[in-house]
């Protein structure tokens, strides 16, 4: 908090003494105002929902093929080798460089936004679960097999609550990243009538703007800010067991 005091103090004096113009940098005083303003503008809320449900549906589809997949590779490693040059290579593609493709095969802007952000939050969710399958420990695999209980019984029983702790914070981690792609998509892509990155893009056209692109932009850092706050709150209440463990309290 305290740094975030100060950022916004040094906003206020480099505003104030003119050390920057306005018009490029306006106050911290001034965007904090046009952040109540944006808070309570009924045609802003409905952008902020519009990115919130385009962000939402891609992540969910990015857990639903992850998560299993995850689960294939990391406990079938011939399934993993043959198809981690394909991942590799496709891994550090940003997912702004592929909106000139996606928009010749979708027209739709939310679609266009669902499936980049459902690319990029794939991977953090995909690596993890790989990682964390193939690090659970193997003598209870072993003593559930010399039971004669099977690979998709070991997989639910056994792998996947010593896996979940993992896979979530892969959840975390590509909840940020699908934000910061949904926003960008909106932002480069344009075209749509809805969304944080096409305010953002409209005020920015106008002149003396200045003070509301700033307020925008501070309220998508903010809702990047809650999410993983909430995230990491569940994270805590549902493997509370996981941080004990690990030396930490919830």
């Amino acid at each position: 908090m305290a740094g975030v005091l100060v950022f916004l103090l040094a906003g206020e004096v480099i505003g104030r003494i003119g050390l920057v113009d306005r018009s490029y940098l306006p106050p911290s005083s001034a965007v904090l105002l046009r952040i109540g303003d944006l808070l309570t503008n009924g045609g802003f809320l409905q952008d902020v929902g519009f990115t919130m449900k385009a962000w939402a549906v891609g992540l969910l589809i990015a857990i639903l093929i992850a998560v299993p997949s995850g689960l294939v590779l990391g406990s079938l490693p011939w399934v993993n080798s043959a198809v981690r040059v394909l991942i590799e290579f496709l891994r550090p593609i940003p997912a702004v460089a592929l909106i000139p493709l996606v928009i010749l095969m979708v027209a739709e802007q939310s679609k266009i936004e669902q499936i980049l952000a459902a690319y990029a939050a794939l991977w953090p969710i995909l690596i993890n679960t790989i990682y964390a399958v193939g690090d659970v420990d193997p003598v209870p695999r072993e003593m559930a097999r010399s039971f004669g209980l099977g690979r998709l019984v070991i997989l639910t029983r056994i792998a996947l609550p010593s896996v979940a702790p993992f896979v979530a914070t892969g959840i975390r981690v590509a909840s940020s990243i699908a934000l910061i792609v949904t926003i960008s998509t909106e932002l480069i892509a344009g075209g749509g009538e809805h969304g944080i990155g096409i305010f953002v893009l409209s005020a920015s056209a106008v002149a003396g703007n200045a003070d509301v692109v700033f307020a925008a932009a501070a309220i998508a850092g903010l809702l990047g800010y809650l999410i993983d706050l909430g995230m990491r709150y569940l994270e805590r209440r549902m493997f509370r067991w996981h941080f004990e463990r690990l030396g930490r309290t919830a």
